[in-house]
């Protein structure tokens, strides 16, 4: 489908190929597998001499649709499906990188791939040096001879720090280094860092892509040619996405944008009441003119996105009595979602990494944040209010 497009045009019509039964609604093939006119189509297919679907684990056409609406909102060549968020960053580190492979990334990441480098790819040879997700210096600094692979989140989690997409990205070409970008809180609707100059963007589809909080997902995007080895690890290795997953996804990419923009323009309105209120020491908002980063925010993001963080004064009791008096928010981890949610980041999304690390990432123990939903913004604010 034509790039010409717009976002909210292709989040509908990118990617729909009908069957003999000219459906309007994209159809959902919940097979495991699928049947050859001959044995010598089978070889053919499994050789890549023919293309066609095979089995589901790497070939679906719900799966396909997903990924080919996904890219074109992303401007990307191709787009490879996964099973999670998280198995789409395992999935680019297990294609692309080797043992004696040296990666630098931002300290303001999600716990989980903080561990992922730590833990995991340590086993295999892959060393990790943290750095300041907004200092470049301090990129150009960890650089060595080895380095394969620059990683960041922006805006980052949970404190909504941004970094220069474009000035991480030439720094990166300069060292033959390849930059990959979790670009989940903002989604293509609001920000496109191919666009600044990155190699890779990375998405857990779960959040904001979702947008109800049903299914788990992820996504990998990029060249045709960085996604090759990608493709083939999942198609080896399994941690694909389902096709009802997918056909879920579909159908949340079809509101993506106007719900980007409902919870933009709620988290605003609450990040702007928050810095008001009494017990709360500091707010963390991209779209705030006393957020460190907003000037570089406003040029590479269309709004601030939904995800708002804020310190309460008092430390750990005081954020938990704040959580816990609400009745309407919903107390969970998970972001993204029509429903609002609230969590303390230090002892849920980031309590498995080193009190050390938390406190380099500057995640406190009066730290709350916010996954702003579409609910009356009056309503949010009377739930707060209880706790603080």
């Amino acid at each position: 489908m034509s790039e010409s497009y717009q976002p909210e045009t292709l989040a509908l019509r990118a990617g729909i190929e009908r069957s003999q039964f000219h459906e309007h609604s994209e159809a959902m093939y919940l097979t495991s597998s699928f049947v050859f006119d001959n044995a010598e189509q089978a070889a053919k297919r499994f050789i890549g001499e023919e293309p066609g679907n095979i089995y589901s684990r790497f070939t679906n056409p719900t799966v396909t649709l997903f990924e080919t609406r996904l890219a074109a909102l992303e401007g990307a060549e191709q787009c490879v499906a996964t099973a999670s968020g998280m198995a789409a960053i395992l999935s680019i580190c297990m294609a692309l990188l080797k043992a004696g492979d040296h990666v630098v990334a931002s300290q303001s990441i999600f716990g989980s791939t903080v561990n992922l480098f730590n833990n995991v790819m340590k086993k295999f040879g892959v060393e990790t040096t943290f750095v300041s997700a907004t200092e470049v210096a301090q990129w150009q600094a960890a650089v060595r001879q080895n380095t394969q692979l620059f990683f960041l989140e922006t805006p980052s989690n949970p404190l909504t720090e941004i970094s220069d997409i474009t000035a991480i990205a030439a720094l990166a070409k300069s060292c033959g280094a390849l930059l990959a970008v979790d670009n989940c809180f903002c989604t293509p609707i609001l920000q496109r860092p191919l666009d600044f100059g990155a190699d890779i963007v990375i998405h857990s589809a779960t959040k904001y892509i979702d947008g109800q909080g049903r299914v788990l997902g992820g996504a990998v995007l990029g060249s045709k040619k960085l996604m090759e080895p990608v493709y083939g690890f999942l198609r080896t290795t399994g941690p694909t996405m389902s096709a009802f997953n997918a056909w879920v996804f579909v159908k949340g990419i079809e509101t993506l944008k106007l719900r980007m923009e409902a919870h933009s323009a709620n988290a605003l309105q609450l990040a702007q009441w928050l810095e008001n209120q009494p017990n709360v020491s500091r707010v963390f908002y991209p779209g705030l003119a006393s957020h460190p980063q907003h000037s570089l925010a406003l040029k590479q993001q269309k709004t601030g996105g939904g995800i708002v963080s804020f310190e309460v004064k008092g430390g750990k009791a005081a954020a938990w009595r704040v959580i816990d008096n609400t009745r309407m928010l919903s107390i969970t981890a998970n972001l993204g979602d029509t429903k609002t949610t609230i969590t303390h980041p230090a002892t849920t999304t980031h309590a498995r990494i080193s009190p050390e690390a938390r406190a380099a990432a500057g995640i406190g123990d009066g730290l709350i944040r916010i996954g702003v939903g579409l609910e009356a913004l009056v309503d949010i604010q009377s739930d707060l209010v209880k706790g603080l």
